[in-house]
């Protein structure tokens, strides 16, 4: 029987678990893990998606990752590949690393993202690896509770659904996390065609974007640089000529990380945006990543250009 299409669209929120071909170690020693998260850091810089949460086990990686334009499977693809080949020169081993099909759960992230952060978390405790999650290195908690802090993960949206004070937050997630887990891993993998997670609303929310299993991209170039930056003004009141300029109020930066969502929506490239507002492209990279928690914001502006609002040249 043919394998199922991957459901890959822009903006989609998947559980990626990637295991070793036929179970063996993919990690032996702690330079392996290193090299698989700089991997990982190296590729989401490139590509412009977002992780949620990791954690890499002795024969397989767990990944919570939402995407940007590049699509998923080029993602794990450049990951995977570029791994391996550091795998085999290290190891002197030849062939395939990796299972030769990852498995990837395009996910319900309002409904699951708490859950699914906990149970990959959780997973060393499950496993007997460790008595608590923060006594293992290898997963993204330590950056949760401030232990780590080299920025690979983007917190913000998890905290901030406990708190909007860091501090506060971090100590509200700790509590989340030492509860009883109610869900079960078979609920994690309750899958509808075994490649969608949520319930009947978001299953047919999918299907209704869906063809042929692979999901339309999303609006391309259907409102300029220029209008974009017209509906900034509208939604926060942050004119072109600030977003140009070179302060970096908070009201300012916050229309900066909106614009360059909306300018990634409408189809443009980093470059692009960072030639518009006559910055760095590593700086609209920032933005992006900084950017997830304006999707409200980003609501409204899309909502302003779709039903035909003043748009500014």
């Amino acid at each position: 029987m043919a394998r199922k299409l991957r459901i890959e669209f822009e903006g989609g929120f998947y559980h990626v678990i990637t295991r070793g071909n036929q179970r063996q170690k993919v990690f032996r020693e702690e330079k392996d893990f290193l090299k698989y998260l700089k991997f990982l850091s190296d590729y989401k810089d490139r590509y412009g998606f977002w992780v949620y949460a990791y954690v890499l086990m002795g024969t397989h990686v767990h990944l919570l990752i939402e995407t940007g334009q590049v699509p998923l499977s080029k993602i794990l693809q450049g990951i995977n590949q570029r791994f391996t080949m550091y795998f085999n020169r290290r190891y002197g081993t030849v062939g395939h690393l990796f299972q030769g099909r990852y498995k990837a759960i395009l996910c319900d992230r309002d409904a699951y993202l708490l859950s699914l952060v906990k149970y990959l978390h959780c997973n060393p405790v499950r496993a007997g690896m460790v008595r608590r999650p923060e006594e293992y290195r290898w997963s993204s908690h330590r950056e949760y509770i401030g232990l780590n802090k080299h920025g690979l993960v983007d917190t913000g949206l998890v905290m901030g659904m406990f708190s909007k004070d860091l501090k506060r937050g971090r100590r509200l997630y700790v509590e989340y996390m030492r509860e009883d887990e109610k869900a079960s891993k078979e609920d994690f993998y309750r899958t509808v065609d075994q490649r969608v997670l949520g319930d009947e609303e978001f299953v047919e929310r999918v299907r209704g974007r869906a063809k042929n299993g692979i999901l339309a991209g999303k609006r391309r170039h259907g409102v300029s640089l220029g209008e974009i930056a017209g509906g900034i003004g509208e939604v926060l009141g942050v004119r072109l000529g600030e977003l140009k300029a070179k302060g970096k109020d908070s009201r300012v930066m916050e229309g900066r990380r909106l614009f360059s969502l909306a300018g990634r929506e409408y189809g443009y490239k980093g470059k692009e945006i960072a030639e518009f507002l006559g910055k760095d492209p590593a700086a609209v990279t920032g933005y992006l990543r900084r950017g997830q928690d304006l999707r409200e914001k980003m609501a409204r502006l899309i909502l302003f250009f779709d039903g035909g609002g003043n748009k500014s040249q």
